[in-house]
Parts: structure tokens; C-alpha cells; sequence
């Protein structure tokens, strides 16, 4: 797919529109065109013109720039803009964090090209010479920096999953192949991952490495081999595919997903009880008889385990539960009822009510919670008192007309700074579902944070708290926030805390999820929508939480409508 390299030339035309100092209309044109293409789930590069102008924020101008890119391979737009600014500041760009204002003084300035002169100047202290850069700014340099050299080791889970199933799609397609499966960390849905690992069988082995080698996304083939192959793709991933023997698949879709420490449990239970295990399958020590490994169930049934989802699969506990038959009954993406956050075209999002019911309606839900932003955050259209009320003047309207669905009324409202709420208690006590959340000052301390977010929860009109660590992995690391102390406030006030689905946030992650399932705090799996296919992030959200231990009653978005209201009054 070539969203993300559209998705990122858009969003480097828009950085560098910005140092220009081009009109802010056009800019953030460009940045919304980049952030719809990359949250698609079809590939462009199939795309008419007619298909390109129906995706929200993309014109005639952009859609011809797709459709320039997917012929040619390049956007001469982009091209020229890049002569236009220096190398060594588009490089300064590429920094988490560092705007093109910052990284615009920083060049003009002290002549900073250089990644290795910046880090080396910030820890120096030598950028606060500059108006406007403080200690702070320095430290935010020095943090970008070192979420640079992450990136370049591990990538979002967002990112490479949606690589490596096209790359399975294609290979069932062009290439002999029987079974396949994408194993590693992708299959414990880490929301980090290193590479990608398929695994595969087939009759022609041969074939499959042939076709893979040749697929589209190769930019370099590492290694071809009779039944391993290592590549790596235009996006700098590396992918590893193995043909295996149809009688070791289980085994060795085991073996390669990991995780090692996993791993290394199972096979100490092994020698304990006289067995082997390896990718080949499950023998006895003695004689080296094959007892099993065709089927993946086959590894723990011969352990005298219950079989262990994969996202479980980390040594934090998973086997002695197992042991002692206390293995959570995980959640299913079929246990979701409806989606509690959801955006329309009144503030950022791009569709009207009438088009998120028709989605919401396709992938079975009984109900979704429509929730604008307040009035504060101004760069997202929030809403104002009167607007927010109309808006759910309408929602009544619709209800009316549904049947077996229905929408709730809802507000995204903001936490300022003091703690105090973007609306007062009069317009938030109209509404039937109350999402707080944090929008700005980020880099207050870890006391104010927690303090704001303790005052929201204590409101007794909120219902939930979203995304409450404001990450966005890969590009915004958490603020500080003392999660102990939310979660002990949120098993007081009875207040919800949302696993937000949106791939680069996954905000609670799965540690604090499972501390929360523990501490008895009820939970939401939310898509955070803005344009109808972000739906498909749920299964994002959904594993986020099975990774951390939780079960469809600790979810309350997996209740029927008439239950969830009740929950909600409380």
C-alpha cells in the first residue's frame, strides 16, 4: 500500500509549507489529507479519481498529486518544495516535537544541521541562548531525540500490522502457499515491533520464496533461501518468511511467536516432564518420538495446559494461571456492543450522524455515543453550549426514527489547566455520556496532571476519562501522570477509564489496563472516530485490552443499551 508514503510526503509538504511561512489554510489542508490517507484501509494506489475526491480532505489538487505519485513514484510539488528549504532543516524536522518554527531559528541561528550537533548542543545547554527555547525546550529536544533512535529500532504496531497482512493477502494470492500466518510480536499485538515474521507451508517451497522475494513493498532481499527469506521493504521493516513442514506448523507457529521468555517456561515444564519441545514439534526425551505439532493446541495439550491466547503469552503470570485454571475468558471483538467515542463532522470529524449510524449498523452495533469536542479546543471546531444542544436536539430527532439502534448524546469535554471542565455542570448534566480529557498544557508536572485528572473524575457528570496518558507512540511520549493514584480514584467515583483504539495512541496501555481490571475499575474500548473506517481500529483497542487480562465484564461498552444507561447514571 502506498498511504503511508502519501500520507508522509503530505505531511513533510506541510512542514515545509510552514517554514515558508505559506498560508495556514493550505497547511493544514496538507496535514489533514495526510493523517485520513494513512488512517485508510484501502490501498490508493486502486484508487480512481471519483474514489480519491469521496476520502474527507482530499480535492481535485491532492487527488491528482495521489494519482502523480502512484504513477511515477514521486510528487513534483514535493520535489521542488525540498529545493526550496535546506537539507540540514528538513533533517531538523524530522525530530519528534521540534515544530518548524523551533527547528527554523535553530538553523537560521546557531546553523544546527546536524542530529549529532543538536543533541550535543541541547545537552550543552547552548539552544537556550535563543528567544523563546527555556530548559524545557532543550529537554523536549533531547526526548525527541532518543524517540528517534527508538523509531528506527522498533515501529507502532499501527504501522506494520497493516503491512504485513497485505503482504500475507499478497502472497495467498501470487504464491503456492497452503497456510500462512503472521507469528512474532504482531501476533501478541505489541504495540511495538521490530520486524515482522510469517510463517508458512507449502509443496513448492521453492515458489514461495521466489514470489516473495519479487513482491512489490522488497527493497532489499537480505537473504533467499530454500525455506527462509529475509527482505527488507521500502519502509526500512525487515520481514522473515519460513515454509515449514505441514506436520510442524503448530509447533512452529508456537515457537515463533514467542514470546521467548514464554518460550523458555514451556520448555522448562517440558523437561521436567520428559518431553521436547522445538519449532519441528513435541517429542519424547527417551526415544524421540513425535507425540505432536501439527496443531498449535497440541504444544500446551501435551504440557497439560489449557491453550494460552497469544497476547498472553509474556511470562507475567499466564502459565501459572493456566496451572491453576484461573486463565481469564478474554474479550472478543464480537463482545462490543457499540462505540463510546465518536466524532462528527460538526467538530473534526468528517461524517454527519446519518452516515455513522449507517457504519455502526453494518458492523452490528445496538448504539454509539456521539462525542464533539467542547468549545476550548478551538482547532478542532469544539462546540459551544448552544451548538453542543442542538446537536443533541437533532440526536433526539434521529432516535425517533431508528429501530434496534439508538444514539447517545454525548461531549468530549475538556480539562483546562485548573481542572475545571470546558462546560459548566448545567450543559454537562443535559447530555447522556460525559468523556473528559486532556487536549494542551502537556508539559505541566506530574502533580498538576494528575491533579486535573482527579478533578474531572470527582465531577459527577463525567463518565469517562479518555486517552488519559496522551500518548501518541512514536511521536509523543506520555505526560507524567501518577496512574496509581487515577485508578484509586476511578474505583472511587465509579468512573470509567477508556482504552482508546487509535493505533498510534493505545491509551490505557495493556500493563495499566490489567492494573485496572485488578482494582476493579470499569473500562471503554473506544475508536475515538473521525472518519467512518477508524471503526475498523476497534480490534486495535480489543487486543490492547486482552493483552491485559480483560474479560467482557469489565467492559462497559459491551453491555446492551438499557444496561449501559444504568451504568452510566450511576
Amino acid at each position: 500500500m502506498k498511504n503511508q508514503e502519501i500520507a508522509r510526503i503530505f505531511s513533510d509538504m506541510a512542514d515545509l509549507l510552514e517554514i515558508k511561512g505559506e498560508n495556514p489554510f493550505r497547511i493544514r489542508a496538507y496535514r489533514r489529507a495526510a493523517l485520513n490517507i494513512e488512517n485508510l484501509s484501502t490501498d490508493v494506489a486502486a484508487a480512481s479519481e471519483d474514489d480519491l475526491l469521496k476520502i474527507p480532505g482530499i480535492g481535485r489538487d491532492l487527488a491528482a498529486k495521489i494519482l502523480e505519485f502512484c504513477g511515477s513514484g514521486k510528487i513534483q510539488a514535493y520535489e521542488d518544495l525540498r529545493k526550496e528549504v535546506p537539507e540540514g532543516l528538513s533533517l531538523l524536522l524530522s525530530v519528534p516535537g521540534l515544530g518548524p518554527k523551533t527547528a527554523k531559528l535553530l538553523f537560521e541561528q546557531l546553523h544546527v544541521t546536524d542530529l549529532r550537533d543538536l543533541e550535543r548542543m541541547a545537552k550543552e545547554h547552548k539552544l537556550v541562548t535563543l528567544p523563546g527555547i527555556k530548559d524545557k525546550t532543550e529537554e523536549n529536544i533531547i526526548k525527541g531525540l532518543e524517540m528517534l533512535k527508538r523509531g528506527k529500532e522498533r515501529q507502532p504496531l499501527g504501522k506494520v500490522l497493516p503491512v504485513a497482512k497485505e503482504i500475507v493477502d499478497q502472497m495467498q494470492a501470487k504464491a503456492p502457499v497452503n497456510r500462512i500466518e503472521i507469528a512474532g510480536s504482531l501476533r501478541r499485538w505489541k504495540e511495538t515491533v521490530k520486524d515482522i515474521d510469517i510463517l508458512a507451508t507449502s509443496r513448492d517451497p521453492k515458489g514461495v520464496m521466489h514470489a516473495f522475494a519479487r513482491l512489490p513493498q522488497v527493497r532489499d532481499i537480505l537473504m533467499q533461501g530454500p525455506t527462509k527469506s529475509s527482505v527488507i521493504l521500502h519502509t526500512g521493516i525487515q520481514v522473515d518468511l519460513r515454509v515449514v513442514e505441514e506436520e510442524s506448523f503448530g509447533a512452529a507457529l508456537a515457537y515463533f511467536t514467542g514470546s521467548k521468555s514464554h518460550n523458555i517456561r514451556l520448555r522448562e515444564m517440558a523437561v521436567k516432564a520428559g518431553l521436547k519441545i522445538n519449532e519441528y514439534g513435541i517429542f519424547r526425551e527417551k526415544d524421540e518420538k513425535k507425540l505432536g505439532g501439527e496443531k498449535e493446541e497440541d504444544v500446551y495439550r501435551l504440557l497439560g495446559l489449557p491453550f494460552i491466547p497469544p497476547e498472553l503469552r509474556e511470562d507475567t503470570g499466564e502459565v501459572e494461571a493456566a496451572l491453576s485454571g484461573t486463565l481469564p475468558r478474554l474479550i472478543e471483538l464480537s463482545d462490543i456492543k457499540g462505540d463510546l467515542h465518536v466524532h462528527t463532522k460538526r467538530s473534526d470529524g468528517s461524517h454527519d450522524l446519518e452516515e455513522l449510524v449507517a457504519e455502526a449498523r453494518k458492523r452490528g452495533y445496538r448504539y454509539l455515543a456521539i462525542t464533539d469536542h467542547s468549545k476550548g479546543l478551538g482547532i478542532a471546531r469544539g462546540l459551544s453550549e448552544e451548538k453542543l444542544l442542538e446537536e443533541k436536539r437533532e440526536i433526539a430527532a434521529l432516535n425517533k426514527k431508528l429501530k434496534g439502534f439508538q444514539l447517545l448524546a454525548g461531549v468530549e469535554v475538556d480539562i483546562r489547566g485548573d481542572g475545571s471542565m470546558d462546560f459548566d455542570d448545567r450543559i454537562l448534566g443535559e447530555m447522556d455520556i460525559v468523556i473528559a480529557s486532556i487536549h494542551s498544557g502537556f508539559k505541566q508536572s506530574k502533580e498538576q496532571m494528575t491533579r486535573r485528572l482527579v478533578a474531572a473524575m470527582r465531577n459527577p457528570h463525567v463518565s469517562i476519562i479518555a486517552h488519559p496518558t496522551g500518548r501518541l507512540i512514536g511521536e509523543r511520549d506520555p505526560y507524567e501522570v501518577d496512574m496509581q493514584e487515577l485508578l484509586n480514584v476511578a474505583a472511587e467515583t465509579g468512573t470509567a477509564i477508556e482504552i482508546n483504539a487509535y493505533p498510534l495512541r493505545l491509551d490505557l496501555n495493556d500493563a495499566h489496563a490489567r492494573a485496572a481490571r485488578e482494582m476493579g475499575v470499569r473500562l471503554v474500548i473506544s475508536t475515538d472516530t473521525h472518519v467512518t473506517h477508524q471503526f475498523e481500529y476497534m480490534e486495535y483497542g480489543v487486543a490492547i485490552a486482552r493483552r491485559g487480562w480483560v474479560e467482557k465484564g469489565d467492559v462497559l461498552n459491551t453491555l446492551d443499551l438499557r444496561s449501559l444507561r444504568k451504568k452510566l447514571r450511576k
